[in-house]
């Protein structure tokens, strides 16, 4: 059974309301809403269409950056008859990709804002026209939902004209599970460019459980691109002190995107600290599950930087937890502040590793900083400066011994051929100094490091002809 969504939408500002008000006026008086009504050509609405749209769009635009917390109700100011259904097609594909979905390419939940969307669209006097720029979203959204939500929403609507277009939508090709993602991958890309993504922070146990994964992909979001997040602030600090919510594991992962993602102001700060100091009364929970989680989101793809970094020190050290956490965010201190090169860095991180289990998340944690930084300077390393490659893997073999760990020995072997390539596609006289200096440090380093064989080096090192066209 779907938890029911008690939680509210925020209201949208008067300012937009006046502004869409605007809108719907100029909508009202356009003559080509007056020809496309006395004469019903298709043409007249499209060019109504061009005229309206991109207004709307701008606005919608600036509420997505300023106050994403309203587009719901923005979207439902739409669905007066005075906008004539412009607009809707556009807000019928948010509503289906702000829904998240399972393993199993499915809604979480049921997406009453698509229901409400689609009743609304039924009822419109504009519905031929509409339905028209509406089914490649309707056909997604009807295969990410549930087959018993399908037929109670197509029977409470009672034009069998309109019951027929939303049964058309229902896909058979879509029931598999592998087609529906690839389906849906396709569909997101087509909405790559534009900010949609709202949420509902949650309040109760019930509202954690059922809205989190829709609430950690809007934060996360949010942080990829560069919006303005003021009006977040009152919610992160009503979601950061919330008792209730706080012995949940959704609460916890929630707060590390909070504490390494979004710049708090100091009330904010405070309550972080706060909680997370009642967190450390359970030592298991910061212990355990800080680190794993911290491990999961570099492996999701999600950046752990610098800045992430020295954001959560900041925090962890107000709350004074001490313990494991505290000398992990010491030491990620140290090294972004001294840069992992300085020999302080290098021993600090030598003497953290020994002092947990080789194959512990805190050191898989801290071998992945370490080669982020790695990472950050070779793929930014112009090739006439490979001289400072040679001297920097010094490091890199210091930073090996003290690993002693496959996985950090094949990325960074893996790191390495990727700038040597770029080096001997540079580099083409065989005989100049640059090549000859490049292949001698190669294959002695590469062999010393059992990065790869003696024939491999010859090959990486060959010249490769082209064949003869016959």
């Amino acid at each position: 059974m779907y938890p029911v969504k008690s939680y509210q939408m925020e209201a949208l500002d008067k300012k937009y309301l006046s502004e869409l008000e605007e809108i719907k006026t100029k909508i009202q008086a356009s003559a080509h809403l007056e020809k496309y009504l006395d004469e019903e050509e298709d043409d007249d609405y499209k060019t109504l269409v061009a005229e309206i749209e991109p207004e709307i769009q701008e606005l919608y635009l600036r509420v997505a950056n300023d106050n994403p917390l309203q587009l719901e109700s923005f979207e439902k100011v739409l669905l007066d008859d005075g906008y004539e259904g412009l607009y809707i097609p556009k807000v019928v594909g948010y509503s289906v990709l702000r829904g998240a979905v399972d393993s199993n390419t499915k809604y979480r939940q049921p997406q009453d804002h698509f229901r409400e969307i689609l009743v609304d669209i039924a009822n419109s006097a504009n519905f031929e026209m509409i339905k028209q720029r509406i089914g490649q979203s309707v056909q997604v959204g009807f295969a990410l939902s549930s087959d018993i939500w399908i037929t109670n929403l197509v029977e409470s609507i009672n034009n069998k004209r309109v019951r027929s277009f939303l049964e058309s939508q229902k896909s058979d090709h879509l029931r598999v599970p592998a087609n529906r993602a690839l389906v849906l991958k396709k569909y997101q890309k087509q909405f790559e460019s534009l900010n949609f993504l709202s949420t509902d922070f949650p309040q109760t146990t019930g509202e954690l459980k059922s809205n989190y994964h829709s609430l950690r992909a809007f934060l996360l979001y949010r942080i990829r691109g560069e919006y303005n997040n003021e009006s977040l602030h009152k919610h992160l600090l009503t979601f950061i002190s919330n008792d209730a919510i706080s012995n949940h594991d959704e609460y916890l992962e929630t707060m590390m995107i909070i504490g390494m993602y979004y710049d708090l102001n100091l009330a904010e700060q405070k309550e972080y600290s706060k909680q997370l100091a009642k967190l450390n009364d359970d030592a298991t929970v910061l212990k355990n599950a800080f680190f794993e989680k911290l491990s999961a989101f570099r492996k999701e793809g999600i950046l752990v930087t610098a800045e992430s970094d020295m954001r959560m020190a900041k925090l962890v050290h107000a709350a004074k937890v001490g313990g494991n956490l505290e000398e992990y965010y010491t030491l990620m201190e140290l090294l972004h502040n001294n840069g992992y090169v300085h020999e302080n860095s290098i021993e600090a991180v030598r003497k953290y590793h020994d002092q947990h289990e080789g194959l512990s998340e805190e050191n898989e944690n801290l071998r992945s900083t370490i080669f982020t930084n790695f990472t950050g300077f070779l793929d930014n390393l112009d090739t006439d400066s490979y001289a400072e490659y040679f001297q920097v893997t010094k490091t890199f073999i210091l930073y090996i011994n003290i690993f002693s760990n496959q996985k950090f020995n094949q990325d960074v072997k893996d790191l390495s051929l990727r700038y040597i390539k770029r080096l001997i596609k540079a580099y083409t006289d065989k005989r100049g100094r640059d090549y000859q200096d490049i292949k001698k440090f190669v294959k002695s380093t590469f062999l010393d490091l059992n990065f790869m064989k003696p024939k491999e080096l010859v090959e990486l090192f060959k010249t490769k002809r082209k064949k003869k066209e016959v």
